[in-house]
């Protein structure tokens, strides 16, 4: 009996271990399959991180920036002929307000490589202003080159951007001879990093010379400017220099309509008070610049820094009679015309969020003649054109914080006084100074 009921409890701890056994072996089994789902999900989530990352890696290389500069401005009467301020008043205005730029700026920075592409968007419409590819060598990082639309590599004035520019405008010399900043090319730049040459710079292309517009001729434009920086940091000084050229040509057309009909186009010449040269062959005409800017930064103690920026072109330039644009946008005679001009700027920091500007700026197309040898008969190709114009300028800018600032500015415009016994109607106006002074009030914010 004894050993029936030993055998009994032997069979049932057997059982019971056997049981739990199976029970364990079900358990382990089962934590592995969800082990193994674990484990899967967890290279599903590694892969999906990945993906991710790869998707911010190539988000964090587009830059989009941009800002809008909203003013009023105020002229001296009705329909001020201030197309250097900001364009040409209407004819029954002479206060507005208006959106003088409008800018988003979109930059895809791979490194040695960036895609860039700027809109303009106003109340006047939507324009472009930059497009282009930019490349830079791998090894040095010190060549480089970009192909599109852009600034044209000429001074100073041209590339410091209008956002942080403390005039509301460029110069009229530079609105003359470079409307709209930008043209179509490539160029090549050259920045040493580090070297006897690491404070030079060079940049320069070829360029179609017509601006932001298809090719319309064969020329090409080279444009070039060569710069240096000198800092000395102990002394809280830098100057920073550069001497430009432009070598281009501008065609000639071969025919203009005189009441319907077509004739054979003319060159004039105007370098003399009494006469001109006329050519009706030449098909190619010189667009010739020299150039040099210098700026010099200074950090007064107390008051703040300052910076004193000059420029100073002449030339050669093609036009029309009654315009200086420096290349064909209307058809028509050609005008030959030797230029100079220059600009002086202050600019004086106040703490950390004020600034006064003064500016001096001298345009004179035509250096050859003055404003009492136009409007007589001995030489009737002399128009409006060949004026010389003096612009001071006196504005505050206030920096509201990193994003904002306003600017009070007020242009005073002077120009050469035609002869007084000029009997030429449509030059009347000019005896006097015009009255095209202009106030501008300006609120910006760039991100």
């Amino acid at each position: 009996m004894k050993k029936f009921l030993l055998t009994v409890v032997f069979g049932v701890a057997l059982s019971g271990f056997l049981f739990a056994q199976d029970e364990q072996d079900s358990t382990t089994k089962a934590l592995g399959e969800q082990l193994a789902e674990v484990e899967g999900s967890v290279d599903g989530i590694n892969e999906t991180v990945l993906e991710m990352k790869s998707v911010l890696d190539a988000l964090k290389k587009i830059k989009i920036s941009g800002y809008i500069q909203a003013q009023f401005q105020s002229a001296e009467i009705d329909g001020a002929n201030s197309v250097f301020q900001g364009g040409v008043f209407p004819s029954n205005t002479h206060n507005r307000f208006m959106i003088r730029r409008g800018r988003i700026k979109f930059n895809y920075d791979n490194d040695l490589t960036q895609y860039v592409l700027q809109l303009d968007a106003t109340e006047r419409g939507v324009s472009l202003k930059d497009a282009y590819i930019s490349i830079k060598d791998p090894w040095l990082k010190t060549f480089g080159l970009t192909g599109g639309v852009f600034d044209r590599p000429f001074g100073f004035e041209i590339s410091y951007s209008s956002s942080m520019r403390e005039s509301p405008e460029r110069s009229r010399l530079f609105q003359t001879l470079f409307p709209g900043e930008r043209d179509l090319g490539a160029k090549l730049e050259i920045t040493p990093q580090d070297g006897f040459f690491s404070f030079l710079n060079f940049k320069g292309g070829l360029f179609t010379g017509n601006g932001v517009n298809p090719e319309t001729d064969n020329a090409k434009d080279l444009i070039g400017r060569l710069g240096f920086q000198l800092p000395f940091y102990e002394a809280n000084l830098a100057i920073d220099g550069g001497v430009s050229g432009y070598f281009g040509q501008v065609r000639m057309d071969n025919t203009k309509l005189v009441n319907g009909v077509a004739v054979a186009a003319k060159s004039y010449t105007v370098d003399s008070p009494t006469s001109f040269a006329v050519d009706s062959t030449t098909r190619y005409w010189d667009r010739n610049y020299l150039g040099g800017d210098l700026e010099i930064y200074y950090d007064l103690p107390i008051l703040g820094g300052l910076s004193l920026r000059g420029e100073y072109i002449q030339g050669k330039n093609p036009g029309n009679q009654n315009a200086n644009l420096p290349y064909r946008a209307t058809t028509g005679d050609l005008y030959m015309r030797n230029f100079y001009g220059y600009y002086l700027m202050y600019v004086q920091n106040i703490g950390l969020s004020n600034q006064l500007v003064l500016k001096y700026d001298v345009m004179d197309p035509n250096k050859d003649v003055t404003g009492d040898d136009i409007g007589l008969p001995v030489n009737t190709r002399l128009t409006a054109a060949d004026l010389k114009y003096t612009t001071i300028g006196v504005g505050w800018v206030y920096h509201w914080d990193s994003n904002v600032k306003f600017v009070l500015y007020y242009d005073m415009i002077t120009n050469e006084k035609i002869a007084q016994s000029s009997t030429v109607s449509s030059l009347a106006p000019l005896k006097e100074d015009l009255k095209d002074d202009v106030v501008t009030f300006r609120m910006q914010y760039k991100f």
